[in-house]
């Protein structure tokens, strides 16, 4: 990364490879670790880790390829690759042989016996020159997956009295043929190389935002640019050396009520840099398209982008998106204005200025972030409003004496639900400027529902009364709106950002009657007396700054709510907050801090606490403390589960919530599979298909994808399609996996058998629920000892995304996964146990530990395996070399560097 950016300072090409000088005065060049050593240290570095462990892995690495060749009058003709085998060929058996021919004529040898790691089977066959032996081998399996294992023949020289050994690698893969191919990567690896954009220095403007003319607001968004002296901090210097630079030169020490904006501000920056700033790890600029063509009708421009429809790039109307001739490259640059989406085309409109061009004419096409939402945080987090209650709320903040209501409860299960009941009452009855109260809502436990509940009781005990409620995404907004329509289209508005107007077609017709429409069919917002008389308002975080800019006075909102309030940035939360709270406004945030957080791009931001939400945090402080079992004035945590069989939420339940959920989901949904034929025992609905398989990538995209888990995943899917018993439909089965490239490869392969199967990463299954939940976890060995294992858990090792993945299942939940890999977390290995001693477990790999022996959860699993391996490979290398083998280095295998930020979800922030 260094290198690359050195490239760019200096204008160099961005694609120049480093390469690493051999003959430097002073050094000696280590052939082994690809470096170049200073003389007085070259000691110190053989006797490193780095170094030994490289030296015993090229020594075992000679080995091998020593065992493997043909000796001493000894040729084995054919192998035991088996390709690709059909399962219904496995079930039955399916065999390959090799041939052993003793060619020398003047010896005698001995075939003393040939292993299998998986076997032994003893020969003791003398063969006299020119005899032949043949070996055969049979595959014999009932399950799909990758088989990996090594034959070694024993022979013994009789007349020169010593022995040795010919081994040869045994592999197949067990799936469908045209699957497994259709699957193949389309092209070959190649890490894409680090690039850095050319400022686009003239750009002719587009047409204004359509907005412009459809909300005429008071207050100006001001630009809110990144700070010179900080983007060079950013672009210029290391990770670490950005870490340290900002902790000393820009961020507080400690966060205070004076400290909070600059700390905020500082990361919202950071986090903008990262995403498409000029910089050599920028996110957007991997979607940039350098061949693309323009259709054209009327003053209407339109460009196909791949990956839109799955926001890879994420494109709103009223984006820019800049294109460039190819024949005025590094010359003029113009802003198409989007001004609708549809599917994979986006409908672009230029300044009259735009050069009118032949079909054939080919674009450049750069992909510029949305601004807008950064530059509404910032404005947010510059206003006055800093109440100690709101920022940092402590023990002295809390009111004595809250206003008992008798409350009308409008939906009977909340009255059946004692903590829902005391979390509506605390909220109705807190007095103007309370501390913020947390409705802290466990996977279904229905926050949502106390949080509508809530708000109908407000309005009911307060004629005065308004609410503004908010939530991180339009899904969720919607889900509110919804609830609260019965209310009726007099009583609430749902305010929508213009860049939904091309989608209102799509949305339920009690949601459209609750809008504002402009003639020509753009959302927007009714004048500003009108505005007033709505007692509910309902928007997302970063749209809720659109009320102040159009002059809603601070204050005029009696209560804030903010659903799914862990999902949203700190500064997105506090965009409704300090904007439109006074010194009398409540704030009641609902969600869960053990599910995922917002979704963060820049590292530097990351480890500064961006990722930490408004809600997290606060539940971390004093105030916010309550003992198991009890409830507060400030927090209360439900527990009722209404969603999972006992079995799915067992586990997770005693991780991440003490115990306290209660498993209330109806019988006919969560027992709906028991007695199935998935299930390796009928009465438990969690199976794991221990599968051994592959990580592959393609083209220049560093996301990972298992063809072996995939092929199963479809299995599973036309199985539960094609059950007559257990009827399950599209809807009802969804397909969660870490990786991009997977969730692409599985759409693909179900989409002419099941294409109602949502398949998608754990942050697009966050708040949602299926009755089936298929998780592939992607990441899997290709040999024993040959892969790092540094960079085998992807997303397995984050508790959080664990927590969400395992409790979206209702009825049944399916991992496939590579056990092997999966049992380096200390998490995984405690559920992997516990499907285990369940009787959950099945699939051709079998479990290499002790379920019942107790998991360290801060042991290094990882660490051991990889000694484990060491001292296997010291095994074999010292048996072969007591046969007189010799050994030799070998290059180390380069890994590419993975790019996380390829698999990490686009927000829609409007």
């Amino acid at each position: 990364m260094r290198h690359q950016r050195i490239l760019a300072q200096q204008g160099a090409g961005s694609v120049t490879a480093p390469e690493t000088p051999r003959d430097i005065g002073g050094h000696r060049f280590c052939d082994l670790c690809q470096i170049s050593v200073p003389e007085w240290s070259w000691s110190r570095h053989c006797r490193a880790r780095p170094h030994l462990a490289a030296e015993d892995y090229a020594k075992y690495k000679a080995t091998l390829r020593e065992v493997e060749r043909d000796k001493n009058g000894i040729i084995l003709e054919g192998g035991f690759d088996f390709g690709v085998v059909e399962p219904s060929a496995a079930r039955v058996g399916h065999s390959s042989t090799v041939i052993l021919k003793a060619t020398n004529p003047a010896g005698q040898i001995r075939l003393l016996h040939a292993d299998l790691n998986s076997m032994r089977k003893t020969r003791n066959l003398t063969m006299d020159p020119g005899a032949t032996i043949q070996v055969k081998v049979t595959l014999q399996t009932n399950y799909v997956g990758r088989y990996d294992d090594r034959i070694e023949f024993l022979f013994e020289d009789l007349q020169a009295k010593y022995k040795f050994v010919i081994s040869r690698p045994v592999r197949a893969v067990v799936g469908d043929r045209a699957d497994h191919q259709s699957l193949r990567p389309v092209a070959p690896f190649v890490p894409r190389p680090r690039t850095r954009r050319q400022r686009e220095e003239d750009v002719v403007a587009g047409p204004p935002l359509p907005e412009a003319s459809a909300i005429q607001y008071t207050t100006r968004l001001l630009p809110a640019n990144i700070p010179p002296h900080l983007a060079d901090v950013l672009s210029k210097q290391s990770q670490r050396e950005v870490v340290a630079a900002v902790k000393q030169d820009y961020l507080p020490q400690i966060l205070s009520t004076a400290t909070y904006s600059r700390h905020f501000k500082t990361l919202v920056w950071i986090e903008e840099f990262q995403a498409d700033l000029i910089t050599s790890s920028q996110d957007l600029e991997r979607y940039d398209i350098h061949s693309a063509k323009l259709g054209r009708h009327y003053d209407c421009f339109h460009l196909e982008v791949p990956g839109l429809a799955e926001k890879r790039p994420s494109v709103l109307v009223g984006d820019s998106i800049l294109v460039q001739r190819h024949d005025q490259q590094n010359r003029r640059w113009f802003a198409g204005r989007v001004f609708r989406v549809e599917k994979e085309i986006v409908k672009l409109r230029f300044a009259g200025s735009f050069p009118a061009s032949s079909p054939n004419q080919s674009y450049t096409v750069h992909f510029k972030l949305n601004r807008v939402p950064f530059r509404r945080q910032h404005q947010a987090l510059d206003t006055t409003f800093s109440q100690e209650r709101v920022l940092l709320p402590t023990r002295e903040h809390a009111i004595d004496g809250y206003r008992p209501h008798t409350l009308d409860i409008v939906n009977p299960l909340v009255v059946q639900n004692p903590r829902q009941l005391a979390a509506v009452h605390t909220i109705a009855s807190q007095r103007p400027g309370s501390t913020p109260f947390i409705i802290f809502g466990p996977p279904g436990t229905g926050k949502t529902m106390t949080a509508v509940e809530a708000i109908h009781q407000v309005l009911r005990t307060s004629r005065s009364a308004r609410v503004l409620a908010c939530a991180p995404s339009n899904s969720a907004a919607d889900l509110l709106a919804l609830r609260l329509s019965a209310l009726g289209r007099d009583q609430v508005f749902r305010l929508y950002a213009i860049s939904r107007s091309n989608s209102k077609d799509q949305l339920d017709h009690r949601l459209v009657d609750l809008t504002y429409v402009t003639l020509d069919g753009y959302f927007s917002i009714p004048p500003l007396a009108s505005l007033k008389r709505f007692r509910v308002i309902i928007t997302t975080c970063v749209s809720a700054s659109t009320l102040y800019g159009f002059g809603l006075p601070r204050g005029h909102f009696s209560h804030i709510f903010i659903d799914e309030a862990g999902h949203a940035t700190e500064p997105e939360a506090f965009i409704s907050i300090k904007t439109l709270a006074d010194a009398n406004t409540n704030i009641i945030l609902s969600g869960d801090p053990k599910q995922l957080g917002p979704i963060i791009r820049s590292s530097v931001a990351r480890a500064f606490g961006l990722e930490t939400s408004y809600l997290e945090r606060l539940m971390d402080r004093d105030i916010y403390q309550v003992e198991v079992g009890k409830t507060s004035k400030t927090v209360i945590k439900l527990v009722k589960n209404f969603r999972s069989h006992p079995a799915i939420l067992k586990f997770p339940n005693e991780r991440f919530y003490q115990g306290e959920l209660e498993p209330t989901a109806s019988p006919h949904t969560s027992n709906y599979y028991l007695g199935s034929s998935y299930l390796p025992s009928k009465h438990f609905p969690i199976v794991f298909y221990a599968v051994h398989g592959e990580d592959e990538r393609e083209a220049s995209s560093p996301s990972v994808f298992n063809r072996i888990e995939a092929l199963r995943v479809k299995e599973y899917v036309q199985a539960l399609r094609s059950d007559r018993k257990f009827r399950t439909a599209d809807k009802d089965i969804g397909v969660i996996a870490p990786y991009h490239a997977q969730c692409l490869k599985i759409r693909n392969i179900l989409r002419p058998v099941a294409d109602g199967v949502k398949v998608g990463s754990v942050e697009e299954f966050q708040g949602q629920e299926r009755p089936v939940i298929i998780i592939s976890t992607v990441r899997s060995s290709k040999e024993s000892i040959e892969y790092d294992l540094r960079h085998t858990l992807g997303f397995v090792a984050s508790p959080r995304r664990f927590n969400v993945a395992v409790t979206r299942a209702q009825s049944m939940l399916i991992i496939v996964g590579d056990p092997h890999v999966l049992s380096l977390d200390p998490l995984w290995r405690s559920f992997l146990n516990y499907i285990y001693v369940n009787g959950g477990w099945t699939g051709p790999e079998k479990i290499s530990w002790d379920p019942k022996e107790p998991v360290d959860d801060a042991g290094r699993y990882d660490k051991r395996i990889r000694q484990a391996i060491q001292l296997n490979m010291n095994d074999f290398t010292k048996r072969m070399e007591a046969m007189t083998l010799a050994g030799a280095t070998d290059e180390e295998e380069e890994l590419a560097e993975v790019d996380a930020n390829v698999d990490r979800p686009w927000r829609d922030l409007e």
